[in-house]
């Protein structure tokens, strides 16, 4: 790319900075318009499936990854053994694949496991509000059921 093509489009998008993308936020007049608001539901049905897809992918980069990795590692171990100053660039990679792989699959499984407990959590907290409905509801009985004393 030529040095003027770079100023010419590095001015076009300055003067494109009035238009930018508003998100998750109301207009700048702070009115809110018609536009519906809503609260974020999930039930134990998607906090499962996260969880079961994290879990997946986890196993899977697991095994795939690590393939790729021993690869790279025995081919840049025969470079090097050969004289080849490409071996160490192979190494290089590789270390950095290693890197990247532990980094994603550190985050698969901690997507995993919360889901997990966030699943469990809920599941206690519908116990004790299912709890805490049927006394009232036991206590609304005693209050109709006083009507004729």
């Amino acid at each position: 790319m030529a040095w003027d093509e770079w100023e010419q489009l590095k001015n076009q998008a300055a003067q494109n900075q009035s238009a930018r993308m508003q998100l998750n936020q109301l207009p700048a007049d702070g009115g809110g318009g018609s536009t519906p608001q809503g609260d974020l539901t999930v039930d134990q049905k998607d906090l499962a499936a996260i969880g079961d897809r994290a879990f997946k992918l986890w196993e899977d980069l697991g095994r795939y990854g690590r393939d790729a990795w021993s690869s790279s590692q025995t081919a840049a171990s025969d470079l090097k053994t050969q004289g080849f100053t490409l071996g160490g660039a192979v190494d290089r990679v590789q270390s950095r694949w290693e890197e990247q792989l532990t980094s994603l699959l550190d985050a698969c499984a901690h997507i995993s496991n919360h889901m997990d407990f966030t699943k469990k959590a809920h599941q206690g907290d519908e116990y004790y509000i299912g709890g805490q409905i049927s006394s009232i509801s036991t206590l609304d009985k005693g209050f109709d059921g006083g009507k004729g004393h």
